[in-house]
């Protein structure tokens, strides 16, 4: 009998996008395996064939199918970035995040800082894309010795040259001028707003441990094959939020910062920046393993970049160790509202059922009982989010607007589609539906001192109202005062014990201590459990702040009665 004809490249590659998320079938990978096995050495004609080739790879490692399976497709991602066809479409591919292209993004400050600090012979000003450029120039002797003044101030050059000139032999001209930002007198946050109103745009050359999506994995992460057809069906959040995770593990320093290193990576790859990884705390990162392979990291930021009130924590959303997408969550108050996102080469698969996932993980850490989604993730000021129908996929699980307006457009919306089934909401009607928070709580209860009803500012207002009346422009003396009277009130008598963190808290809360509506009449055990939340704030884990705050309802009805005092 003949033996059957190989599949040509292109044949193989549309197969492989056909079946690779199918699973359970007799012969599915093999199949599978098949046309990896073409796939593996062809060299493929256009760069798009390239990228779809290394997302079905990702997929892949992400939900294998067996054990030969995932061995075949680990050999692949690790030649990836050596492969003829990769090397030929390099410039193409730029910015995909695939081993072995560069990556060129305006990253905020901290970013840049940790790109600079890793990879500082790879990392390179864009000079014909620096919009800012002639800004930069006036700034030139903030960067250089005195005795360098002469010169700078007569010689034409361009700032460009001017860089060139200051920087060392063995550095390139984005270290530099990365390295003397940070070099500069003044508190961190300030550094940051300098450096990104510049807006210097970088690009990140490949090399051989520069950030990849082809490489992403956290290696310790236990596989478990897909066997079984995944988990599309859209689940009930009510058992969602009720069944608990399988086990929570906190990480020493070393494996935590692995975590955060990780979760940085996964968006400089993506060229996104986000916050609490970037400021992520080693010491505050534990794994929550939801079964099936499917675990989230949670990442605690560092004490000093921590909001004042609400606790707020990244996830990075790991399948068999891949990253596959990453969420965002602030609580107070057993509530949270929560930032859900799941990377590009993953949707389409189990993100309903992952998302349920989400919200046990939540309320594991903060006993949250109330959820929230802010608009932007509905699409409001977010193309993607509205074009996609994002208030859709979170409508179906149950969350609902709260605004009367918002109410009546969805209630014609849903007549629309009882009479016409196939009816799609147009834009102007996604706006409309995603210009409002939507909300969610298991049972028929509501509550109205959840996130995304408690209007927070209105506390920092309050605050401001005292300080400016009292103090005027000399808030260094009003830090100082308030907290001493802070400390008077509360019973804390010394801050010597406490960890830097832990002063730095007691000094941003302390004006807000004293304008804490009747805190003088409570009882020296309420006061003394106030001193305690602010002490967390700073602590190790700002899930303990949230467990304290939560627990303590005369402070809790303190702070929503700041929150409703609206301040004109």
């Amino acid at each position: 009998m003949p033996a059957r004809p190989r599949p040509r490249a292109g044949d193989a590659l549309e197969r492989l996008d056909r079946i690779r998320s199918t699973y359970g079938g007799e012969g599915t990978a093999a199949a599978k395996l098949e046309c990896l096995a073409r796939l593996e050495r062809a060299s493929l004609a256009r760069a798009r064939d390239v990228l779809r080739l290394h997302e079905a790879l990702c997929w892949l490692r992400a939900y294998p199918d067996d054990a030969a399976l995932l061995a075949r497709v680990e050999r692949m991602l690790a030649r990836f970035g050596r492969r003829r066809d990769l090397r030929k479409h390099r410039r193409a591919l730029a910015d995909t995040g695939i081993a072995g292209t560069a990556i060129a993004f305006r990253f905020f400050a901290p970013t840049a800082a940790r790109l600079a600090r890793r990879w500082p012979d790879r990392l390179t000003v864009d000079w014909a894309a620096f919009k800012n450029a002639s800004r930069l120039e006036p700034l030139l002797s903030l960067f250089a010795l005195p005795a360098e003044s002469p010169g700078l101030d007569e010689y034409a050059y361009t700032t460009r040259q001017w860089i060139a000139r200051l920087k060392g032999p063995r550095e390139t001209d984005a270290a530099f001028l990365v390295r003397r930002f940070e070099a500069l007198r003044m508190d961190e946050p300030s550094r940051a707003t300098f450096y990104d109103d510049l807006d210097p745009p970088l690009r990140l050359a490949p090399g051989p441990d520069t950030p990849s999506r082809t490489h992403a994995r956290y290696a310790p992460a236990a596989v478990v094959f897909q066997t079984g057809p995944l988990l599309t069906a859209r689940p009930r959040l009510a058992d969602e939020y009720r069944r608990p995770i399988v086990a929570e593990r906190l990480l020493d320093r070393r494996q935590g910062q692995r975590i955060v290193d990780l979760a940085c990576d996964a968006m400089v790859t993506r060229s996104r920046d986000l916050d609490v990884f970037v400021y992520g705390d080693p010491h505050d990162v534990r794994l929550l393993d939801c079964g099936a392979g499917l675990q989230l990291a949670a990442i605690g930021a560092r004490p000093e970049r921590r909001l004042l009130l609400e606790a707020v924590y990244g996830f990075l959303t790991l399948k068999n160790g891949v990253p596959i997408g990453y969420v965002l969550a602030s609580a107070l108050n057993r509530s949270s509202e929560i930032a859900y996102n799941v990377f590009e080469t993953y949707r389409g698969g189990e993100s309903s059922a992952i998302y349920g996932r989400v919200v046990a993980c939540v309320r594991h850490l903060f006993d949250a009982d109330a959820f929230t989604v802010f608009p932007y993730q509905l699409g409001d000021g977010n193309q993607e989010g509205l074009r996609s129908g994002a208030f859709w996929f979170y409508q179906k699980l149950g969350f609902e607007p709260r605004d009367p307006e918002a109410r009546r457009v969805l209630a014609r919306e849903r007549a629309r589609i009882r009479a016409h089934p196939r009816h799609r909401s147009d834009l102007p009607t996604l706006k409309k539906l995603a210009a409002h928070n939507v909300f969610w709580q298991p049972g028929a209860r509501r509550r109205d001192d959840v996130m995304g009803m408690l209007s927070l500012p209105n506390v920092g207002l309050h605050v401001t109202r005292y300080v400016a009346e009292r103090f005027g422009s000399d808030r260094e003396r009003a830090a100082r005062v308030c907290s001493a009277e802070a400390a008077a009130l509360l019973g804390v008598r010394s801050l010597r014990a406490w960890t830097p963190g832990e002063r730095l808290a007691w000094e941003r809360w302390a004006p807000l201590v004293i304008v804490l509506p009747g805190v003088s009449g409570w009882s020296r055990a309420e006061r003394a459990a106030l001193a305690r939340v602010v002490r967390a704030k700073g602590g190790r884990r700002e899930t303990d702040f949230v467990r304290l705050f939560d627990a303590h309802p005369k402070l809790r009805r303190a702070i929503r009665r700041l929150a409703q005092d609206a301040i004109g």
